[in-house]
């Protein structure tokens, strides 16, 4: 018999009873039922019931075991006495009398639990990462991330496809991050970057004659942590493809991406035909860039039921061309004390509230907004809204470049409150025409929207003709359930017009040429119209394990502060490294 297991702890049935075991595990709970001891053993595969009477030759040994030791145990398989069964465990029918042990490892108190699934601290929870990750939730959340990772690997080599790796020590380039730097020992004074995602290398495979890439792609950024972004690290699943339009884009990936999300959506419903939304009208809408589609909720412009009213602060809003009044349609929320709840709502997001009108029995609307307006504006905004008795309407007004983000957290926040999302449903779909530039109010400056090397619409003529800011983009954006999962652009592949494009955002042809100096080079030499896109790993596992915290579906995650407590990074290093390294601190000084 092998030295630690005939069997794993997940494999025995019905079958093997009569059959001598030895299995090797965790004690994952030990239970004394009147002088009885139960070891519920746990390993990769699964939990074994192990039972021990004062008639066992190990019964003596066995009182001493504790949780989470490590033990070997050998017995007889039998089959649980009747009524016991456990239909929750494949080893449920079954459970081994022991007759001898072993322990292999013993373990001291434990910081924390790992029977149960009860919250516990953040911090506890990464420090003993190890402790946590024999839970179950989480040990199962990591192998099913392990399994999507496989199926996009497969499904991206049935496309045609090749897996490519890219260098993980580059050159620091203005990709929308910080980097995080690398100081070079041979080169005095010269850092490496770590790659904020392989773009310049995987757009130059193009230039060098591949026609299909792909890489699980580590990216870096040195970026303030967010909810729904790991600190530090994350993996993207990457793509690029030669002679191709946009269409052929999603024509390749959607199917990807749909089949990943069906294979781990526990039967929950997949989008199938993706919609296409205009990044204008997704924010006209929807209020936002990555909509919620599973919330049914549509914004319209109800500006010209305003406009000469008798509600004099919308209706001089509107004097003023640029200004729009929105409407937030909300189904069943007809009720005062509803109404007030959002008023009061809004007023804690820094808004002065947020007016609404009620319609009651008969049609007839209710409320301080309705008896301004009078009857006749309000059962026009019912009509164009199709409002019925006991609904509502939630009504946001000024500048739409201003209030869109507040407009589509309301529109969430309706949602959410009367119950209209379907939460049990994945909602796919392309977000296409982003601009290719913003103005930034803070420097004072035109610059890129999105991504640097997208190709506008219109080409070099638009570039050299139109306002830039009514520039749009080939760039596009994959959303699910309120969530960013994805995001690409046709690139542009032709040396003027990159030239061009970073001269609208204040660089000059010397800049592109040394922060993008082998890109640029390669245009030079013959350039394949080519596009592609990058999913985030960590944000689909996430979507399809069913929560919404990264750290539940990573295995050593930092936390919050970029800290990771397990192995103690970032740590100060010895003076010698440094001397090395040819580097000198300067610290601020502690205040």
């Amino acid at each position: 018999m092998h030295r630690y297991r005939s069997h794993t702890c997940g494999a025995l049935r019905a079958s093997d009873i009569g059959q001598t075991a030895r299995l090797s595990g965790w004690c994952h709970r030990i239970r004394d039922h009147g002088g009885v001891l139960f070891i519920d053993l746990r390993d990769h595969y699964g939990i074994t019931q192990c039972v021990a009477d004062p008639d066992s030759p190990a019964f003596k040994e066995v009182e001493k075991f504790r949780s989470e030791w490590v033990v070997r145990i050998d017995g007889k398989v039998r089959r649980r006495p009747e009524g016991t069964d456990n239909p929750e465990l494949p080893t449920g029918a079954v459970e081994v009398y022991v007759n001898e042990i072993e322990v292999l490892g013993p373990a001291g108190e434990l910081p924390l639990p790992v029977f149960g699934e009860q919250e516990y601290p953040e911090d506890i929870r990464l420090k003993y990462r190890f402790l946590d990750l024999r839970r179950e939730k989480l040990h199962q959340n990591i192998m099913t991330r392990g399994a999507i990772v496989d199926s996009m690997r497969k499904r991206m080599k049935e496309q045609g496809f090749f897996e490519f790796q890219t260098p993980i020590l580059t050159a620091s380039s203005p990709e929308g991050a910080r980097d995080f730097l690398v100081p070079s020992r041979i080169h005095p004074g010269k850092f490496y970057a770590l790659p904020q995602a392989p773009q310049q290398y995987k757009q130059l495979l193009m230039m060098s004659g591949f026609d299909r890439y792909f890489q699980i792609a580590p990216c870096f950024r040195d970026e303030d942590p967010r909810a729904d972004r790991l600190p530090g690290e994350f993996y993207q699943l990457d793509v690029e493809m030669s002679f191709v339009e946009q269409d052929d884009v999603f024509a390749a990936m959607e199917p990807v991406v749909t089949g990943v999300f069906e294979e781990f959506a526990k039967g929950k419903p997949v989008t199938k035909g993706w919609r296409r939304i205009p990044f204008a009208e997704a924010l006209k809408k929807y209020g936002s860039d990555k909509p919620d589609l599973r919330n049914p909720i549509e914004m319209q412009d109800v500006s010209e039921h305003f406009r000469g009213s008798g509600f004099k602060v919308f209706a001089r809003m509107l004097e003023d061309p640029k200004n729009q009044v929105w409407a937030i349609p909300g189904k069943g929320g007809g009720s005062r004390a509803f109404c007030d709840r959002m008023n009061s709502w809004a007023q804690g997001e820094g808004q002065p509230g947020l007016g609404y009108i009620m319609w009651r029995e008969g049609g007839e609307g209710a409320g301080p907004l309705a008896n301004n307006i009078g009857a006749d504006r309000t059962a026009a905004i019912r009509g164009q809204l199709g409002m019925k008795e006991g609904d509502a309407a939630f009504f946001v007004a000024g500048d739409p470049d201003k209030f869109w983000k507040f407009s589509g957290l309301a529109r969430a926040k309706v949602g959410e409150e009367l119950n209209l999302v379907d939460k049990d449903r994945f909602e796919l779909a392309w977000i296409v025409d982003f601009p290719m530039y913003e103005y930034d109010e803070t420097e004072k400056k035109i610059d890129f929207s999105h991504n640097p090397f997208s190709m506008p619409q219109g080409g070099l003529e638009a570039l050299q003709t139109k306002d830039p800011l009514t520039i749009k983009a080939f760039q596009y954006d994959i959303v699910c359930n309120g969530y960013e999962i994805a995001s690409g652009g046709i690139r542009n592949h032709k040396p003027e017009a990159m030239v061009k494009a970073f001269e609208i955002a204040g660089y000059g042809e010397q800049d592109v040429v040394e922060r993008f100096g082998g890109m640029y080079r390669a245009f030079q030499y013959g350039a394949p119209p080519h596009g592609g896109m990058a999913a985030g790993v960590d944000r689909i596992v996430m979507l399809l394990c069913g929560t919404t915290n990264l750290r539940e579906i990573s295995l050593f995650p930092m936390n919050q502060q970029a800290v990771d407590l397990l192995m103690g990074a970032p740590s100060e290093v010895a003076i010698k490294q440094l001397r090395e390294l040819h580097i000198r601190l300067n610290l601020p000084e502690k205040g």
